[in-house]
């Protein structure tokens, strides 16, 4: 037997006046996709915007239903419209925000796995690291460099040849 560790690394930032201009500003635009969420069971507003190689942003929020399983994360929204307009480009970051209706939010939000597996087979099928970049409606904001990173034991492509 043997053991393997793993590790992960990341930057946090303290507040919006710390990042690069290009992230501040897809940051931003996350957090207007967010305020356009229907989530009218939740409460809980999630945006997202990925910027693609050649510089076009392109943005999706969560949309729930009443039947749960139906509805779809920011994430995914975001990354299947890229995916269906601009098939033949890499998606080089990605922000992803929260607005809540009832508790102001001051914890990064993370993608669900669905949403990480999803981001991931972009990644895969690009070979190209997706950026990650992660806020709230205030505090701190983490940056991650790559889909892999946060899904360390995935599933993909590989496994169906």
């Amino acid at each position: 037997m043997k053991t393997i560790s793993r590790n992960i690394e990341f930057e946090v930032f303290e507040n919006p006046s710390e990042l690069p201009d290009a992230v501040r500003v897809l940051v931003e635009t996350a957090v207007d996709a967010a305020r356009n969420a229907y989530s009218p069971y939740s409460k809980f507003k999630v945006g997202a915007a990925i910027e693609l190689k050649d510089g076009t942003v392109v943005t999706g929020n969560n949309q729930e239903n009443a039947a749960y399983p139906s509805g779809l994360c920011a994430e995914r929204t975001a990354a299947f419209y890229a995916s269906a307009h601009y098939p033949e480009q890499p998606f080089q970051r990605i922000a992803i925000t929260s607005i809540s209706n009832d508790i102001p939010s001051d914890k990064p939000v993370t993608p669900c796995g669905a949403c990480r597996q999803a981001l991931l087979e972009y990644e895969q099928k690009f070979n190209a690291d997706i950026e990650i970049w992660l806020a709230a409606e205030k505090g701190q904001i983490i940056r991650i460099k790559s889909v892999s990173d946060m899904l360390p034991f995935s599933f993909g492509a590989s496994y169906l040849e």
